[in-house]
């Protein structure tokens, strides 16, 4: 079985250990990147029942010849379209030629781009084809709404969306788990009840999350896609795109998650000024047309808070066993000297739990970097060739290095590579986290321009083979 990430093998392979315990001894084993090859080898020489793997670590034992395939009797591809996604779809193409023919096969993707049907066409034998999703394209029962917003003031736009929208559950969705991680700490530090849900998890961990939700113990759940597959929650009244996916069948399985089985939902969906190319290729897909909404206002944020306010103590006040609270209020207006109704305003403020009825002004936009914080050109050997656009640069760039998109500056795109600013204080982060990246199913190589005019000078050879020899013949003649 194939899966595109070590997680879901880890968990795919306790599943099945799990449902085959009444099959007898059933040796399961998870083989991915990041686990010393050696234990893995022990126990491919031991025999194993089925084997659970990411495509690169299985690549790995065939090179090494310590898997044989050639006895494979069924084959499972899970997450196809991650797997195309996260660039192992030739992998895949080569594990698949290195089985027989003789064996039964099957293919579990999300979403069917081109790419993965071209799989299932190559290596599925006369296939059944069972579809499942394609009747929530329309997404009728949710109400569809977009929010034009910078990126900086996502947080913010983020907090008053939950205010005045009252969920009674949120699933807001992220792209990479490092946003989901730090998203649910700044939402936990402004007071709700929030948890996230991404990849990393175990199985466990994810079943814990998912069971609070039910029981109310979390308003909101920060998800990636791949962690919310799946994930049907009845309380779940909102789903709000906080990064908008890069495809509208992502999006279509996103607000599936409200909206079920008739009951009704909203799908709030945030878009940055570069990303609307994306919001009309949504709107083309699912036929709909998605209604943009207005920011809402620090005076809309505080009319529901004293409306919520109101709420709470009326509902109080029709329950019994309140003559104690009474007697107590007249006690200390006497004592005091005071009206009644300042004992009551300052009896609210307390149970407002330091949370004012005032709320501040959204953020301004940023401004022009300043001589402190100069612009750094970067090289990106990629071009229009790849069918780069500038919104592939900005998304896998903000998106992997969790820095704000608005702060990305000129990109020059060019045949065969890419040059594009950022400021200088993230530099060092985006080196560091767009190393294996892909864009646009490719990998990518970033790195700083070496130059105005066109893209750096060749690094030196690498430290092998021919290069090697180059580097001893020079030392030679320089001993010379």
């Amino acid at each position: 079985m194939l899966t595109p990430t070590r997680e879901l093998a880890i968990q795919v392979a306790e599943a099945i250990h799990t449902y085959g315990k009444a099959l007898g001894p059933l040796r399961v084993l998870p083989v991915y990147g990041g686990q010393g090859m050696q234990n893995q080898i022990k126990w491919l020489r031991a025999g194993v029942h089925v084997v659970v793997g990411t495509p690169g670590r299985v690549m790995d034992h065939l090179r090494r010849e310590t898997l044989a395939l050639d006895a494979i009797r069924i084959v499972v591809l899970d997450e196809g379209d991650e797997m195309l996604r996260m660039g192992f779809i030739d992998d895949v193409e080569t594990i698949l030629r290195e089985m027989p023919d003789a064996r039964q096969m099957a293919l579990f993707s999300a979403t069917m781009p081109p790419a993965i049907r071209l799989i299932a066409t190559r290596h599925l034998r006369d296939p059944e084809t069972i579809a499942i999703a394609t009747k929530t394209v329309t997404v009728a029962a949710v109400d569809q709404r977009y929010l034009n917003v910078a990126e900086r003031q996502k947080l913010d736009a983020l907090t008053r969306v939950l205010e005045v929208e009252a969920p009674d559950a949120a699933l807001v969705f992220v792209r990479t788990k490092n946003s989901a991680a730090q998203l649910t700490e700044r939402l936990q530090a402004r007071g709700y009840a929030a948890e996230a849900m991404q990849g990393d998890m175990t199985q466990q961990a994810r079943e814990l999350v998912v069971r609070r939700l039910r029981e109310g113990q979390v308003e909101i759940v920060i998800a990636t896609d791949v962690a919310a597959r799946g994930l049907d929650v009845e309380r779940i009244t909102h789903v709000i795109n906080h990064d908008v996916p890069f495809d509208a069948e992502s999006y279509v399985h996103r607000i599936g998650r409200t909206g079920r089985a008739g009951r009704g939902g909203t799908a709030i969906l945030f878009i940055t000024p570069r990303e609307t190319r994306l919001l009309k290729a949504i709107e083309r897909f699912t036929g709909h047309r998605i209604t943009a909404m207005r920011m809402p206002s620090a005076a809309d944020v505080a009319a529901r808070r004293v409306q919520s306010f109101k709420r709470r103590p009326l509902e109080a006040s029709s329950e019994e066993g309140l003559e104690p609270y009474l007697a107590l209020v007249e006690e200390l207006a006497e004592e005091a000297g005071v009206d009644m109704a300042e004992i009551a305003a300052a009896a609210a403020r307390l149970a407002a739990a330091g949370k004012p009825l005032t709320v501040d002004a959204m953020p301004e936009a940023p401004a022009a970097p300043s001589a402190d914080d100069p612009m750094v050109r970067l090289f990106v050997d990629a071009g229009r060739e790849a069918g780069i656009r500038p919104s592939d640069i900005v998304g896998a760039i903000a998106g992997e290095s969790d820095i704000p998109g608005h702060v990305i500056g000129a990109i020059d795109i060019h045949a065969k590579f890419t040059f594009v600013e950022i400021p200088s204080k993230y530099v060092d982060r985006v080196l560091e986290r767009m190393k294996n990246v892909q864009i646009r199913q490719r990998p990518i190589v970033v790195k700083l321009a070496g130059g105005p005019a066109g893209p750096p000078k060749r690094l030196p050879p690498p430290k092998g083979g021919k290069g090697i020899a180059r580097e001893r013949r020079a030392k030679r003649r320089h001993a010379a």
